[in-house]
């Protein structure tokens, strides 16, 4: 017999059973965001879209056009991702957070 590693199929079954039934409350949503949290979150857009906006002067004026290939690059890699997120989010039956998708792809020591 051998010991259910945490990539096992059946091991898998039993987190997402876990995860489901400790996420089986629904609560309304409440608001928690005051004024000076929506001034925040909006200083810091702007703040990285200046950031952003720097680093295409930077790439113009030293890179040349390696820094068109790059940016191609990095966007296949991030939309590659995502198709991977969203898999494994299609298989979790519960809404949930990193955490959640952390505990049943890796187990609970790696989700804390």
């Amino acid at each position: 017999n051998e010991s259910p590693s945490s990539f096992s199929p059946s091991s898998r079954g039993e987190a997402v059973a876990a995860a489901s039934a400790t996420n089986n409350h629904h609560h309304p949503t409440q608001r928690h965001l005051t004024l000076l949290d929506l001034l925040s979150i909006g200083i810091g857009g702007t703040v990285g879209s200046g950031i952003f906006v720097l680093c295409g002067l930077i790439a113009t004026n030293f890179a040349g056009p390696a820094t068109s290939l790059s940016f191609v690059i990095s966007g296949l890699a991030a939309a590659l991702s995502g198709c991977c997120y969203a898999e494994l989010a299609s298989k979790i039956p519960v809404p949930g957070s990193t955490y959640t998708y952390a505990y049943v792809a890796i187990g609970e020591l790696a989700a804390v």
